[in-house]
């Protein structure tokens, strides 16, 4: 109930206002069954977004610090997250990261649409990182395809360090549902992994026009101190 009045009724028309979204692909999303939702990550706004366009329910990892926001915009992204099931996550925890895959797997293998965002991290500069083994691990494990998605200018819609969002139209692309049946067999498998992320990654560029870096975002925030 909480899902459907906070897409449909308050905030998120306000937010398709601000937003504007232009998107493309919808046919791509498998509308039963359950679908792992790979993407970009450019602003907070992301996780509010792809939600909103999609017409099925679709649950997202995110910061542990979202659901325990303070202040008014604090509490309102708090309650938002909450509603649409947002599962946190502590990432400078390893153990903590780790269990977060298992409870990605649980949703994806009960028929669920689950985003994870392959970088880990926002992208430091608008540019596309290097992905994490995390969603190759989910896939390898539930046999499920992976649902490639960009968004182009939530930056802008919601720059870093915003309270609130600036009307600013964006865009989301979504590609094609990719299966990995052919490396069935292979779960913990090092190469495995590495070469369905790249892939992933790969079609994510496509879609977004972002110039790809072969490295950590995590890696390159700590080197910006």
């Amino acid at each position: 109930m909480l899902y459907f009045l906070f897409k449909h009724v308050c905030p998120g028309p306000f937010m398709m206002l601000l937003s504007r979204p232009r998107v493309t692909g919808r046919e791509n999303i498998p509308k039963t069954g359950g679908v792992i939702v790979a993407g970009n990550h450019l602003a907070v706004a992301d996780s509010f977004v792809v939600p909103l366009v999609m017409p099925r329910r679709v649950i997202f990892l995110g910061k542990a610090e979202y659901l325990t926001g303070t202040g008014l915009v604090g509490r309102a992204r708090a309650i938002f997250f909450g509603a649409i099931g947002m599962v946190p996550v502590q990432r400078d925890d390893a153990s903590a990261a780790s269990a977060s895959v298992d409870v990605v797997i649980e949703h994806v293998e009960r028929g669920m649409a689950f985003g994870i965002y392959p970088e880990g991290t926002r992208s430091p500069d608008g540019r596309l990182y290097k992905g994490r083994t995390g969603v190759a691990k989910v896939a390898l494990a539930t046999g499920a395809p992976v649902l490639p998605v960009a968004v182009i200018g939530t930056d802008k819609l919601n720059p870093v360090g915003s309270k609130m969002w600036r009307p600013h139209r964006i865009e989301i692309h979504f590609g094609k549902p990719l299966e990995f049946s052919r490396y069935d067999g292979l779960a913990g498998d090092r190469w495995a992994e590495r070469a369905i992320v790249d892939q992933i990654m790969t079609e994510i560029v496509k879609l977004s026009g972002q110039e790809y870096v072969d490295a950590y975002a995590s890696s390159v925030k700590e080197q910006q101190g």
